[in-house]
């Protein structure tokens, strides 16, 4: 028998997914999980807003899971959210608080993500992030002391793909043949609401 559900998280969304996923499996639940997300962000935007409509993207991204030896290792994700930044229910965006916001964001889970692995930026070989903007990724490349070299960065082909820009620049990346074995890449992601997610996977 199959075992479906719907799970959203905003920009979390595919972090989110892939730890319930996860965590299924080790439950001694399903053999083989299948996480797949999808966004048509074009059915939000203004075609007319050219100062808006451009940097987001439509796009779907998919991974299985299963619990077999060899392969990628995809360890623990670390979930969290925070709504304490909000008074109403209704959609607001200010520029300057979300900036330095999702800087710190981002950087606290590849900050935690590494302490809970004893690891060092040098032991880092990538960060798949949420493809939020570059300039957001670039502070946040500063603040960890992980060369922006070593972000994946895919806005400049996607956009803004919300909860399937992790797993289209993953797909990229590794299309690429970007990753060596036994590299560790921290994924990460801040989303709206707020939704926070990051974690550890062993190429």
């Amino acid at each position: 028998s199959a075992l479906a559900f719907d799970l959203n998280a905003a920009c979390s969304g595919w972090l989110y997914a892939l730890e319930v996923g996860r965590s299924l499996i080790l439950s001694g639940g399903p053999k083989n999980v299948i996480v797949v997300t999808a966004e048509l962000l074009s059915r939000i935007t203004n075609p007319k807003d050219h100062e808006t409509a451009f940097l987001f993207g439509d796009g779907a991204g998919a991974a299985i899971l299963t619990d077999v030896p060899g392969g990628h290792r995809l360890h623990r994700l670390a979930l969290s959210g925070d709504a304490s930044k909000f008074d109403d229910f209704y959609l607001q965006v200010n520029g300057p608080v979300v900036f330095k916001g999702a800087v710190k964001a981002f950087a606290d889970e590849i900050e935690k993500t590494m302490k809970r692995h004893n690891l060092t930026p040098d032991d880092i070989g990538w960060i798949v992030p949420h493809q939020a903007n570059e300039r957001i990724l670039r502070a946040v490349s500063k603040r960890v002391g992980i060369s922006y070299d070593r972000f994946v960065v895919t806005i400049d082909k996607y956009g803004n793909t919300s909860g399937a820009s992790v797993s289209m620049a993953l797909g990229w990346a590794a299309s690429e043949e970007i990753f060596e074995p036994g590299d560790k890449i921290i994924f990460c992601s801040v989303g709206a609401g707020f939704t926070y997610a990051g974690g550890l996977l062993v190429w």
